[in-house]
């Protein structure tokens, strides 16, 4: 897998300060897409054991709550099986720290059936704390709201969706 860039102390991808992973590799294509660049695959970086490393240390500080993954698309196939592995080492190392997640696939796409939900993609949406799901669309952009662009998009409290047996959104 490729990565496009990682942001230390970030803001903006996710509540409070975080270390955000910006993966290569998008499918989806979405209008006006922030980041275009990371929809090829070859985009960028390799995401080596240097760069794991670097970013597991990088969630150290007390101020750090987590980590931030977005694309590109953290759900497409090639990438979750880089990642999957990754996250079993974040949660391992800082349990008490978030995971969000930032996909252009729908929680029901990536639980019922998309070509992205393949057989590792439950364990993946295990070790996520927020998912922000569905893809950017221009036509419904609202800067107004948190933690997302469009009023397609939702911010799930995958935690509790999974508690419960049905979505519970993270900002309720």
């Amino acid at each position: 897998m490729k990565y496009g860039e990682i942001k230390f102390n970030d803001i903006a991808n996710g509540e409070g300060v975080r270390t955000s992973l910006f993966v290569s590799g998008c499918t989806h294509h979405c209008k006006d897409c922030f980041n275009p660049e990371t929809w090829s695959f070859d985009y960028g970086n390799e995401f080596t054991a240097s760069t794991q490393k670097e970013i597991i240390n990088s969630l150290e500080p007390f101020w750090i709550d987590g980590l931030s993954l977005l694309g590109g698309e953290p759900f497409e196939p090639e990438n979750q099986k880089a990642l999957l592995p990754f996250l079993y080492k974040v949660k391992e190392r800082y349990p008490k720290k978030t995971i969000w997640c930032y996909s252009g696939y729908t929680f029901e796409e990536l639980t019922e059936g998309s070509r992205a939900k393949i057989d590792i993609t439950r364990e993946m949406l295990s070790l996520i704390d927020v998912l922000v799901d569905g893809e950017f669309k221009a036509e419904l952009k609202n800067i107004s709201l948190q933690f997302r662009g469009s009023t397609n998009q939702r911010v799930i409290d995958l935690k509790k969706t999974f508690e419960t047996g049905k979505i519970h959104l993270y900002l309720d």
